[in-house]
């Protein structure tokens, strides 16, 4: 589940989990930081080292193979990667036979350093290579540094079935596409997940079928940007609006979630195919970034703010009530005051439910880094933040005051930390709602 965090005026995004795996006696920890895909990747990670011989279990203590998934997209979430890192390094002092290894972003990006200079690890794994771990940590055992960071062209463990072994066994990610073709100036994804590749639709529809069959009831179709999802294979398309009715059509009490679109081909298609499927859920995450068309263009998004409101509008007018949120760069290079004030002027005219809103930090070897100066002083960055911040919650708070009084049906994930007597789940909007009962269960549709 998302854990947001407020922590000098920056509000971020991690997903996080834990587990140990057991082979032999060998026990493994791995760790995931960053957004849902590094989740759904570290379950294809379960998936490959269980079909080694690799076995689940819950404690931590005795690891003899520590694995850190990672993520390099903000600044402040490599820096946290980097304080456990010494954390595990300071173990490693008292356990010498102790290996630790780095996957995902931070693996591909940082490979020489985390190897070689500050010889922090014994493993480095980057986004394509997961199914090369057993042998990696074979090689790492005999003393060898171990690495592979080779991007691929194809790669979409399309055949492997995750472990959800951290799961609520109610929802569940699943990767649709890897990889991201869109060249954002800020964005290290591109150097770091490669180029973009659609997995086959039917590997999809069998694995959601498999959730399914397990007791599973919401699904999360994953991508970079899922509106740019396209299969080709015998002259037949399947676009990313004909992949989402497939899926709805598979389970019609099966909700359907999608993460994440991006504002230049976000199409009416997909947005009717929205509203024509009740299980589709009428939340859409639509990152705008700024507000300003000018900094727009630096970003290289691929669109101006009347593109963004344009998509805006048909959102409201094709699917009433649909839930928008986004995410917000404050302070991006070259950022003056009259920019900042028209992304606060767009966060008002959209009215999102919720915003992931960061300062912005500049990413080594991405165009930003090498063209653009990081110009805006950092306690401008944290000025125009807060006040992101600051209109954002006053947005929120009125969406929130707007559902009162409407009964909304209620996918049920869990008791209430603070009363056994209540459940909570979300709506089809994803607004948590925590309500009473002694009748209903984990998994139920609850109208509330």
């Amino acid at each position: 589940m998302p854990v947001v965090e407020k922590s000098n005026n920056i509000v971020s995004e991690t997903l996080s989990f834990t587990g140990i795996l057991q082979n032999g006696g060998k026990k493994v920890y791995i760790e995931t930081y960053g957004c849902q895909m590094n989740v759904n990747d570290s379950e294809v990670v379960m998936a490959i080292l269980k079909g080694s011989g690799f076995n689940y279990t819950e404690a931590t203590e005795d690891a003899d193979l520590i694995l850190i998934n990672t993520c390099s997209i903000r600044d402040n979430a490599e820096q946290r990667v980097r304080g456990r890192l010494n954390y595990f390094r300071s173990i490693k002092k008292k356990k010498p036979e102790l290996l630790v290894g780095v996957l995902g972003c931070m693996a591909e990006r940082l490979k020489e350093k985390l190897l070689e200079e500050e010889k922090i690890v014994d493993i480095v794994v980057g986004p394509d290579a997961y199914r090369d771990l057993p042998a990696l940590v074979r090689e790492a055992g005999t003393g060898q540094k171990a690495i592979n960071v080779l991007l691929s062209r194809e790669e979409t463990y399309a055949d492997i079935s995750p472990v959800r072994y951290d799961s609520n066994g109610i929802s569940a990610f699943v990767s649709i596409m890897r990889g991201c073709n869109n060249m954002c100036s800020y964005c290290v994804v591109p150097y770091t997940r490669g180029a973009e590749r659609s997995r086959d639709p039917q590997t999809i529809l069998r694995e959601v079928q498999e959730l399914t069959n397990n007791g599973f009831k919401e699904v999360t179709l994953l991508g970079q940007n899922v509106d740019s999802y396209l299969w080709k294979q015998d002259d037949q398309n399947t676009t990313f609006a004909q992949l989402l009715e497939m899926v709805a059509q598979l389970n019609p009490l099966l909700r359907v979630r999608f993460s994440t679109s991006h504002p230049k081909d976000l199409t009416n298609e997909v947005l009717h195919m929205i509203a024509n499927y009740p299980n589709i859920c009428k939340s859409i995450h639509l990152p705008a970034q700024s507000g300003s068309s000018r900094v727009l263009e630096l970003m290289k998004r691929g669109y101006t703010r009347e593109w963004y409101l344009s998509r805006v509008e048909a959102i409201k007018r094709i699917i009433p009530e649909c839930a928008i949120t986004t995410d917000i760069i404050a302070g991006f290079c070259g950022e003056t005051e009259e920019d900042h004030q028209q992304t606060l002027s767009l966060i008002k005219e959209v009215g999102y439910d919720f915003a992931f809103m960061f300062k912005y930090s500049e990413r080594p070897k991405t165009y930003a880094q090498r063209k653009y100066t990081d110009d805006v002083p950092e306690e401008v960055k944290s000025r125009r933040l807060q006040e992101i911040i600051d209109v954002q919650h006053e947005i929120s708070e009125q969406t929130k005051l707007n559902y009162l009084g409407k009964e909304y049906e209620v996918l049920v994930e869990g008791v209430s930390k603070k009363s056994k007597h209540e459940l909570f789940g979300r709506t089809t909007h994803n607004q948590v709602v925590v309500f009473p009962s002694d009748t209903h269960n984990v998994g139920d549709y609850v109208r509330v």
